[in-house]
């Protein structure tokens, strides 16, 4: 018998050998789509869906793209409660991602503006000061519309390394692929640290290891798009798997904590996940003065990675006003963004001016600080009630990662929801958190697969043409949610 909570066993053979080929020829499909109609570099910008469809060629690319990620997500939700073993689950991963490694960008251009910041930096122009058509990239025309002039928003990490991929590669496909390479790599340091987290957090490696890596947001957009998000990942999982296996000791928590720091350099959402490694950093009996002293190292090397990639870099901290511009584009796929929308339409009824979405998105993100800090105090309190039970070194042994963990989970989730934007490759960051620590995998699964179809395989965001519908279906869905979420509840007999 399964114990009440546990995830259910493997399913049987038949099952798993279906998933794998289908999610592969469903990987195939996205491959040949991006080689008809991709983020190629010459492919026209602005495009709509209907001009896709009418371009040459136009009907195969939009028909592989949606066959190939209802296959994929078919897959990799039919698997949802873990793969057979995670041998399994790295070997079907890795398979799937062969075809989406060779593929031309897919889903975003967004590597295209990685190269012109890169070459912005690398030709001694601050890239945080200066949008790239100022700097005269010679790539520009790549680059989407609303990305030419603003300044970049990612961390001086990035910006060093997006500069290093312009000078290996050469020219702007060289470059593309120098910054996939950074992304492969990122994502395969988190596949690494996986196994360390999940059995830490008490949940199977084959389960978590399915989930973080088979999801199609993974191959399409952190691998074939080369988002930074891989690398963001990859250094975050790892800095959490030190403070897991190494809890109060200072050099361990100091590593543990540059790799945090080197994260959000990367990007600065990463800075959400730190207090929730300071709970876990806590060695013995949880205490106000244990909590400053372990989680002081863990800051203190955290700032340090802060203060030396900025030095190094030249651009001291000038990249945290970059951050102001990654919402300049508004889409119903943010909450927020969404209920500012419907009511800035429901004011032009009335003859009122559209002002409410800057607003709702501010207020939304002081409701974000509130949120985090409840979810940081209540794993405070969890991990301090542990201090009065009877044998309490082992059962806070056995509780510390899976509380923190979860807490940064639900940090990660809290910020993709109540943030001013949203594309699909965000939801990467929750799900490979939630995959190590979350009972029931339905409730953050089913959302991720359907932002599998919100892009296009040349970059087009269908949010951009379904803008009034979408975010009237956005409110009303935030408006149920709610309703259950305050609705009383019979008691169970």
């Amino acid at each position: 018998m399964t114990a009440p909570g546990a995830p259910p066993p493997p399913a049987g053979p038949q099952i798993p050998r279906l998933a794998r080929y289908v999610g592969l020829a469903g990987a195939v499909l996205l491959a040949v789509a991006g080689y008809l109609g991709g983020a190629l570099p010459d492919s026209p910008l602005g495009a709509t869906p209907t001009s896709i469809w009418r371009a040459p060629g136009g009907p195969a690319t939009l028909i592989c793209w949606l066959v190939g990620t209802a296959l994929l997500v078919g897959a990799w939700w039919s698997l949802r409660e873990g793969a057979p073993s995670t041998r399994w689950a790295y070997v079907t991963a890795g398979l799937w991602m062969l075809p989406l490694l060779v593929a031309p960008p897919l889903g975003s251009r967004d590597v295209y503006s990685y190269a012109c910041q890169g070459w912005t930096y690398a030709h001694g122009v601050d890239p945080y000061a200066t949008s790239v058509a100022a700097a005269g990239c010679p790539w520009l025309d790549t680059v989407a519309p609303i990305w030419r002039d603003t300044p970049a928003p990612y961390g001086p990490l990035f910006v060093l390394l997006a500069a290093l991929a312009v000078g290996l590669g050469g020219g702007l496909t060289g470059t593309a692929v120098a910054l996939r390479v950074i992304a492969v790599a990122g994502l395969l340091l988190a596949a690494l640290c996986l196994p360390g987290l999940a059995r830490a957090a008490g949940v199977p490696t084959r389960r978590a290891a399915w989930l973080a890596l088979a999801s199609p947001l993974v191959g399409v957009h952190l691998v074939a798009g080369a988002h930074n998000d891989a690398l963001m990942l990859g250094l975050l999982l790892c800095g959490l798997l030190i403070v897991v296996r190494r809890p109060g000791r200072p050099s361990a928590l100091l590593f543990a904590g540059a790799l945090l720091g080197l994260a959000v350099t990367v990007k600065a959402s990463a800075v959400v996940v730190a207090p929730f490694a300071a709970l876990a950093a806590v060695h013995g009996r949880y205490t106000v003065r244990a909590l400053l002293r372990d989680g002081g190292w863990l800051a203190g090397g955290l700032l340090a990675a802060l203060l030396v990639a900025s030095a190094v870099s030249g651009l001291g901290f000038g990249w945290v006003g970059g951050l102001t511009h990654s919402g300049d584009s508004e889409q119903w796929t943010s909450p927020p963004t969404a209920v500012g929308l419907v009511a800035d339409y429901a004011g032009a009824l009335v003859g009122r001016d559209p002002q409410a979405v800057p607003v709702v998105r501010a207020t939304a993100l002081l409701l974000l600080a509130g949120v985090l800090v409840v979810l940081w105090w209540r794993g405070w309190q969890a991990l301090r009630a542990l201090n009065d039970v009877r044998q309490w070194v082992t059962r806070i042994e056995a509780a510390r990662p899976r509380v923190a963990l979860h807490g940064a989970a639900l940090a990660l989730v809290a910020t993709v929801v109540l943030s001013p934007v949203f594309h699909p490759w965000y939801a990467t960051w929750p799900l490979a958190l939630l995959a190590l620590t979350a009972s029931r995998t339905t409730w953050f699964v089913l959302p991720a697969s359907a932002a599998a179809f919100l892009a296009l395989p040349d970059g087009t965001n269908l949010a951009r043409f379904t803008k009034a519908p979408g975010a009237l279906a956005m409110t009303a869905l935030l408006l149920v949610l709610l309703l259950l979420r305050v609705r009383p509840r019979r008691p169970h007999r």
